[in-house]
């Protein structure tokens, strides 16, 4: 008999069985998930986890948080100035395909009654007219933007997109927590987690015949199209910028959904049409699905304040030229106290009441609701009403009224005497558990689920098949304990039919060919411009540190370089900005200029630099490959010494220029990227050549100039009878064949502009082209014999002017573009 192997002594069944008894001999009797033992798609959910991770829990949820941080799953939360890893238990919620349907009624109900009430709001007003909603519940709500009354949105729908917060209880009922309809966020965290999950587990989806999120996300962006007049309407996702709390997850629905990803500063409202900035003039932009508070969106029609709106957009949106999803002022019905009213709409306006109910919610605007409150207060949840913190309660969050004792019960109580509709009291929730991996296990952990639907192109609502699930820290099963969630999961909704492939992507045979890249935003090439620029001078400071750290502080005296030459050094650094000058050059005092000029958070030292380019790369995670952001997100190296440091982070920035030189397509994009790094070089070139190679000049001095521009090999493969200045000038200042030559960085400049969009039809050289041109002719039929340092600071100023040139005509910010003669409005 052959021995058996390894393979065949391990049976994933086994370990499965054993995790789910442990699981089971932990939870709490009576809960419905306590089922797992006998449900076969858990255990063949666990078969496939330790098929892949073994017996180890541990190896399957590193595995998870690895393809989770491999695709750029980020957050933050406010105060926070690093994103942090989105936390992805290994272990999906499963949910039947037969209980799914009776949750998918109910969202797809309570988004109709929703986008009813909305309409009713800002039209007739007729809910509030039957006394069906008080007047003060809307006429008192922040959500509230009276000047959306009585406008008609295109398409004529207010919601497109909404969210709900779930729970279910102990024995399987599930019910509504909060509703989400001003800017709903986490659709690309569960589209995230189901990539890792995906990646991780590859064996789940033909398991289990998971439901796949692309026809959900397929039927939003056709949704909004159809809204649009236009037959290929131009959508763009609205971010607040980089500081947002999701704006790694609004990045990644954008480049899913093949929107563009814009800031208010990208738009612009002309004569009631709504407008990108780009590269190639104004181009026409149909919808916006914005992720910013609504009041925010336009500060001509809303708050005035705002700086991250787009002034005109409410004019674009009643002309009926730009579809905003959702519409400004939808969110009222989202505030806690519009929930103790919405069983009633839902019934007398509908016929029926709500598949999944509210939790019990009394708005204390109301008499008899506020004295049932203050007689029930330890047994419910006392928060706000609109989302606005009253004077009587210490934070946002509702607290359970039996931990509201003594002063603060009776503060409480006296701002609720003055100000009573800005209460609600809520039934304190008690939820169901899931298993989530842990140090001890396997063990139960309380859970809320947020799930999505999305108006397609027919009018009708479409939900995601599962969304996220956010699981508490502790076993204690009160949601308001929860708050929320430490972990997210994976939501698969299983049955036992196949479920077929679908993708975003149509089949490959209908592809129509594609070379243009598309519309590139103004403020997306000024990022990357300075994001080449920022690289590139912080790579030319570290090549003078590494100099100065090799060949001169080895002494008191100076070391092997000249104190003359040391001297020019420092002044190159000083002039930069990375340093004040040191008091002598003498080596304590230069170790001390060194350490400034690569780690002071008051100069434009290295690290300085590097965390400028953070934050570009922060800004443009849309456009910019994983590997490019891990690297520069890479922490700053603090062990070593110096030297180790200075070469840590130049293999680094050598990192960053191969992957742009090697992967980042050939776009408009990248060409600002590379002028930038262009730009810079040459100004360090034409900074470098007067200080180290002109007339009187020693051997240390062109042997500086050689490192400055990594020259010394093309030097000696050419020159064999030693060190000399012309030759040395020539290479490193006119020479079009070397790389690192002021010359070739001038052609390449050239190059770029000559291939960039120009705005007039007339075949004439814009400005910007021509100064370029201008340059390169001086520096082409310049003489490294005579090139003298007046010339070489006229380059020098040339290439600021020409930077300038580039802004103005590239990098469209304020109104004044919006002028421009000859501007393409397209």
């Amino acid at each position: 008999m052959a021995p058996l192997s390894a393979t065949s002594l391990f049976d994933p069944s086994i370990h499965a069985r054993r995790w789910i008894d442990d699981y089971c001999a932990r939870r709490r009797a009576g809960d419905v998930l306590c089922d797992t033992r006998e449900s076969a798609a858990w255990a063949a959910m666990f078969e496939e986890v330790a098929t892949v991770a073994g017996d180890d829990l541990g190896q399957a949820r590193e595995r998870v948080q690895h393809h989770a941080e491999d695709i750029g799953t980020g957050f933050s939360i406010p105060g926070d100035t690093e994103e942090r890893p989105w936390p992805l238990s290994p272990v999906p919620l499963l949910i039947g395909s037969a209980e799914w349907a009776h949750i998918s009624a109910g969202v797809v109900q309570r988004a109709e009654l929703l986008e009813h009430v909305v309409a009713d709001l800002y039209g007739g007003a007729k809910l509030v007219e039957k006394g069906l909603i008080p007047a003060t519940l809307t006429a008192g709500s922040p959500f509230y933007l009276r000047p959306m009354a009585g406008l008609r949105p295109p398409g004529d729908h207010h919601l497109y997109f909404v969210a709900f917060d779930l729970g279910r209880g102990p024995t399987g009922e599930w019910r509504v927590l909060a509703d989400h309809l001003r800017a709903p966020a986490g659709a690309g965290y569960a589209l995230e987690n189901r990539l890792a999950i995906s990646r991780a587990f590859g064996g789940l989806q033909a398991k289990l015949n998971i439901e796949r999120h692309a026809p959900f996300f397929a039927a939003f962006r056709d949704g909004l199209a159809a809204a649009c007049r236009r037959s290929e309407p131009r959508i763009g996702l609205l971010t607040p910028g980089r500081y947002s709390i999701s704006y790694a997850e609004q990045a990644h629905l954008a480049r899913y959904l093949g929107f563009l990803f814009v800031e208010g500063a990208d738009l612009a409202a002309l004569e009631d049409k709504l407008y990108v900035r780009t590269i190639g003039g104004l181009k026409r932009i149909d919808a916006i699905w914005h992720r910013i508070d609504p009041r925010f969106l336009d500060p001509l029609a809303l708050d005035s304040h705002s700086q991250i709106g787009v002034p005109g957009l409410v004019d674009a949106m009643a002309a009926g030229n730009a579809v905003v999803a959702n519409a400004p002022g939808a969110g009222v019905p989202e505030s806690a106290a519009f929930a103790a009213f919405l069983p009633r709409i839902c019934a007398r306006e509908t016929g029926r009441d709500l598949i999944l109910p509210n939790i019990a919610t009394w708005w204390c605007g109301q008499d008899r609701a506020r004295a049932t409150v203050i007689e029930d207060i330890d047994n419910l949840l006392i928060g706000p009403a609109f989302g606005v913190r009253p004077l009587g309660l210490d934070g946002l969050a509702p607290v359970p009224g039996a931990e509201i004792t003594g002063a603060a019960r009776d503060r409480l109580f006296a701002d609720m005497a003055l100000r009573p509709q800005d209460y609600v009291g809520q039934e304190i929730v008690r939820l169901s558990t899931m298993p989530v991996v842990t140090e001890a296990g396997l063990v139960p952990r309380p859970f809320t689920l947020r799930v999505f639907a999305a108006r397609g192109a027919d009018g009708h609502w479409t939900v995601m098949p599962g969304g996220f699930a956010r699981i508490g820290a502790a076993p204690d099963v009160r949601a308001s304990v929860m708050g929320e969630g430490t972990w997210s999961a994976d939501v698969a909704i299983h049955g036992p039919e196949p479920v077929d492939a679908v993708s975003l992507l149509p089949p490959a045979d209908t592809v129509h060919i594609r070379r243009n890249p598309g519309t590139l935003p103004s403020r997306v090439a000024d990022n990357f411009f300075w994001l080449g620029r920022y690289l590139e001078r912080g790579e030319a400071l570290l090549n003078i540190i590494r100099v100065m750290l090799g060949n001169s502080i080895d002494a008191d005296a100076g070391g092997a370089l000249g104190p003359e030459t040391i001297g020019r050094l420092v002044a190159l650094v000083v002039n930069g900005g990375g340093a004040t000058a040191p008091a002598s050059l003498k080596r304590g005092d230069l170790m001390q200029f060194v350490r400034t000029a690569l780690e002071s958070e008051e100069t434009h030292s290295v690290r300085a630099i590097n965390r400028l380019a953070r934050g570009i790369g922060k800004g443009s995670r849309d456009r910019l490959a994983a590997d490019f952001v891990r690297l520069l997100d890479a922490p700053y190296p603090t062990r070593g010494g110096m030297l180790d440091r200075t070469g840590s982070l130049q293999r680094r920035y050598a990192a960053l220029a191969g992957l742009s030189a090697e992967h980042m397509g050939r776009t408009a994009a990248w060409r600002f990227h590379d002028l930038g790094r262009r730009i810079e070089r040459a100004l360090t070139m034409a900074r470098a050549v007067p200080a180290f190679g002109m007339a009187g000049t020693g051997s240390d001095d062109l042997s500086t100039l050689l490192d400055l521009a990594d020259s010394q090999i093309s030097y000696r493969q050419r020159y064999l009878t030693g060190i000399a200045r012309v030759p040395v000038v020539d290479l490193v200042a006119l020479d079009p064949g070397n790389p690192r030559s002021l010359a070739y960085q001038i052609e390449r400049i050239v190059e770029h502009l000559r291939a960039l969009p120009v705005l007039g039809d007339d075949g004439m050289e814009e400005d910007q082209q021509a100064q370029a041109n201008t340059l390169l002719a001086g520096v082409l039929t310049a003489n490294a014999a005579r090139l003298s340092e007046p010339v070489l600071k006229q380059v020098e100023r040339r290439l600021y002017g020409l930077s300038d040139a580039i802004a103005r005509r590239y990098f469209l910010q304020g109104a004044e573009p919006l002028r421009a003669a000859g501007m393409t409005l397209a």
